[in-house]
């Protein structure tokens, strides 16, 4: 959802920015390209690793970054160039559709809302809610499972690599939308398919992938 249905990630690294300062952690832009797509918990435990601190503790760095983004998100946010067109076109073919998030179930249903989004979506799942959040399968299972379909049968669209391994490792068909300064990066090379921008989506490409995938 973030980064590829809104324009989030920014507002992300802001938050993260914002908080990180208080301990004198500076985020690199290659800690940024090897931390988005997350959960703000693995975030943390990855800095963490890299420079130990005592305090603040994880739940209130966590609670902050989150605070700060969420209401930023909410408000200011924009769609991602060929997101709403692509959500409604699917839609109206008739296939079922569902978010599967690192997020928070709020910020979920907050973006969905001010996107104008949530009559289009069949259901959404955070991994919040499981014991193991992105890249582990579990939020893509959970999700295909609230949906009905096995989730061999499922298509996954993500912009990050750890959303990417997440829905490889639970059996998906993958389209890969990477950020503009990764998009050569050779780890998105494991998507069945990769695109510059979800404007760029064509639904009979994605039919001729998904019907060629072993």
């Amino acid at each position: 959802m973030d980064g590829l249905l809104i324009d989030s990630e920014p507002i992300w690294l802001e938050a993260a920015q914002h908080t990180m300062r208080k301990i004198n952690f500076k985020l690199t832009e290659e800690l940024k390209q090897q931390t988005t797509g997350l959960a703000c918990q693995l975030f943390l435990e990855y800095c963490h690793k890299i420079q130990p601190w005592d305090t603040p503790t994880f739940d209130e760095m966590e609670a902050e970054i989150i605070s700060y983004a969420h209401a930023k998100i909410l408000s200011s946010a924009t769609a991602m160039p060929g997101a709403i067109d692509l959500v409604k076109d699917l839609h109206r073919r008739g296939m079922p559709l569902a978010v599967a998030s690192a997020s928070h179930m709020e910020l979920i249903e907050g973006v969905l809302d001010r996107l104008s989004l949530r009559q289009y979506f069949t259901t959404w799942h955070s991994g919040t809610l499981e014991e193991f959040t992105k890249p582990h399968p579990a939020v893509y299972l959970s999700t295909a499972l609230k949906l009905g379909v096995p989730p061999q049968a499922c298509l996954a669209i993500e912009d990050s690599h750890a959303g990417l391994q997440s829905a490889r490792s639970a059996g998906m068909t993958t389209i890969s939308v990477p950020a503009p300064e990764v998009f050569h990066h050779s780890k998105f090379e494991i998507a069945d398919f990769k695109l510059a921008s979800l404007a760029e989506f064509d639904f009979a490409s994605l039919v001729e992938v998904a019907s060629n995938r072993p």
